[in-house]
């Protein structure tokens, strides 16, 4: 029997990430890099920028807006992410949370590079 990863590869505006992510929680984590990686590429074509930092930042910000405002991906947007069946958005949130702490620990040091 095979033991399945803790990890998960993900792809966001282009750029290839390795994960940390328990393996019943793939299919919404695959989710949530759609719905981003969509956001991204988004405000990339809108603001013709082509600063990865800068498109994760105005998608985060954007997402939070939506999350804070109580909005949340229609049954449309669910659909065209893939999702057939429910998402558990308190998970995806929650997994969310636990990527932007781990962002924030790598990207702090980059600050003092500046």
């Amino acid at each position: 029997m095979r033991k399945e990863t803790n990890y998960l590869d993900i792809n966001l505006l282009g750029k290839e990430y390795r994960v940390a992510c328990p393996p019943e929680e793939h299919d919404a984590l695959r989710a949530a890099v759609v719905y981003v990686d969509e956001k991204m590429h988004d405000i990339a074509e809108k603001t013709r920028s082509n600063i990865a930092e800068r498109i994760a930042v105005m998608a985060a910000l954007n997402i939070a807006h939506e999350y804070l405002s109580g909005k949340s991906p229609t049954d449309e947007q669910n659909k065209a992410i893939g999702s057939e069946s429910a998402v558990d958005f308190g998970a995806v949130k929650r997994r969310i949370s636990a990527m932007e702490a781990e962002l924030e620990a790598v990207l702090a040091p980059q600050e003092n590079l500046l």
